[in-house]
């Protein structure tokens, strides 16, 4: 482990030890018990993607089925209290899924893999005061270092995470990973991780600004560092109006962009192979509220001399926090791009639990190898969502969302043509 983590780390114990009687409420403290403040859940998650492509390429189509487990013990009273936890599932396929190939079932050599397969592991878990440390199979949710959930079932990552609260409105995070196992993938390090370590800290300043900073280090793959601000401010009648702005800056190690096109792992690297690439990829965003009624309105640019790359070499499936975000990520090299979103909750309107979400995104100026025009990308996304209220299936989630994305000539090479239907079907039992 590098010395300046190794230093971090050691910095937020001793802040855990020298602050936790001074600033406020410690965690550890009000615990109530390893058995007594336990807690679990299953989800079952019914999960279909189809994508209907044009130019004669193949339509892909999965269907299947999942429980996903999450069991967590309390902590242990004293003055540093310890627990277990549990995350794992069980999936199988629905049909044949001949034509598979989009990441929702599990995939041998890319092609379909087993009917059913399990997943999974354990964590402890060690608290003293606000700060907790965690060692084990984990599901992150970090700006440079997330786990995709998009599909049938969850990606994972092992190694150890650190948080720390003993400032009032400040989080500290520190964390050390050696594997990441993606959402398709049975092997506990299908992605072949390295060592990921990641840093940050996030700050209320007031109720309505606040801010954030992380950082990561992947061995012999990249850096990275992400920035965000954001602040909420209350209009009249109930409204309120947020304005975001984010952004990534990316160190690529030139061993992703070999000379040999065959080994090459970033998606479209230009100028000369072999060397370090670099990517700024920025946000801003509007998004005003107002009732059932939401409306946002983005721009993104990415500049550098190569796209935004994420989920390449164990960073993560879902590392992209910025809104630009559906079937595409607008993360072209020196890609432009605009969205325009609105989304209603019906429960004002006597149809509580169904909300409807639609968003049209485009974006242009896109750089790719061997074509002398730019490469241009648009796409419609409508959502609807609806959860039951009441009754035996209280709870039970139903959506239903599609993507109409067309590419010009220039930018066929991405993924062309497609119509993205998913629907999934939701229900979580909480022991």
């Amino acid at each position: 482990m590098p010395k300046i983590h190794k230093k971090l780390t050691l910095a937020l114990v001793v802040n855990a030890a020298l602050l936790s009687t001074t600033l406020h409420a410690s965690e550890q403290s009000e615990a109530k018990g390893f058995v007594e403040e336990a807690k679990g859940s299953v989800l079952f998650r019914n999960g279909w993607i189809y994508r209907d492509r044009t130019d004669g390429r193949q339509d892909t189509n999965s269907w299947g089925q999942t429980a996903i487990v999450k069991l967590d013990s309390g902590y242990t009273q004293g003055l540093v209290g310890v627990g277990v936890g549990v995350l794992g599932d069980f999936s199988f396929k629905i049909g044949q899924n001949n034509k598979a190939g989009n990441q929702m079932l599990n995939m041998i050599d890319g092609k379909s893999g087993r009917d059913q397969w399990t997943r999974g592991g354990a964590n402890v878990k060690a608290r003293i005061s606000n700060t907790t440390v965690v060692y084990g199979t984990q599901y992150l949710q970090l700006p440079v270092l997330a786990s995709s959930d998009y599909r049938l079932t969850p990606e994972y990552f092992t190694g150890t995470l650190v948080t720390s609260r003993e400032i009032k409105n400040l989080e500290l995070t520190y964390g050390h990973f050696t594997k990441d196992q993606d959402v398709n993938q049975i092997s506990s390090d299908g992605n072949h991780l390295k060592r990921a370590d990641v840093w940050g800290a996030s700050y209320k300043f007031t109720d309505a600004l606040s801010g954030s900073y992380f950082g990561s280090k992947l061995k012999d793959a990249l850096e990275r560092h992400y920035l965000n601000v954001n602040y909420k401010m209350a209009l009249d009648n109930n409204a309120s109006l947020t304005l975001d702005a984010s952004g990534y800056h990316t160190k690529y190690d030139a061993s992703l962009n070999s000379p040999d096109p065959s080994k090459r792992i970033l998606s479209y690297p230009t100028g000369s192979a072999g060397t370090e690439k670099k990517n700024n990829l920025w946000a801003t965003s509007a998004t005003y509220n107002q009732g059932p009624h939401t409306a946002m309105l983005t721009y993104e640019q990415s500049t550098g001399n190569v796209g935004y790359d994420y989920g390449i070499v164990g960073d993560g499936g879902a590392t992209l926090a910025v809104p630009n975000s559906f079937f595409s990520d607008y993360n072209g090299n020196s890609e432009k791009s605009m969205q325009a979103l609105y989304s209603v909750d019906f429960g004002e309107f006597g149809v509580p639990g169904l909300s409807w979400t639609t968003a049209f995104l485009y974006g242009w100026n896109i750089k790719v190898d061997g074509q002398t025009s730019k490469g241009k990308e648009h796409e419609l996304f409508n959502q609807i969502k609806y959860t039951v209220q009441s009754g035996f299936a209280k709870n039970l989630s139903f959506k239903l969302r599609n993507s109409t994305y067309r590419t010009n000539d220039a930018y066929k090479s991405y993924a062309g043509d497609t119509s993205d239907w998913r629907g999934f079907i939701e229900y979580t039992l909480n022991f």
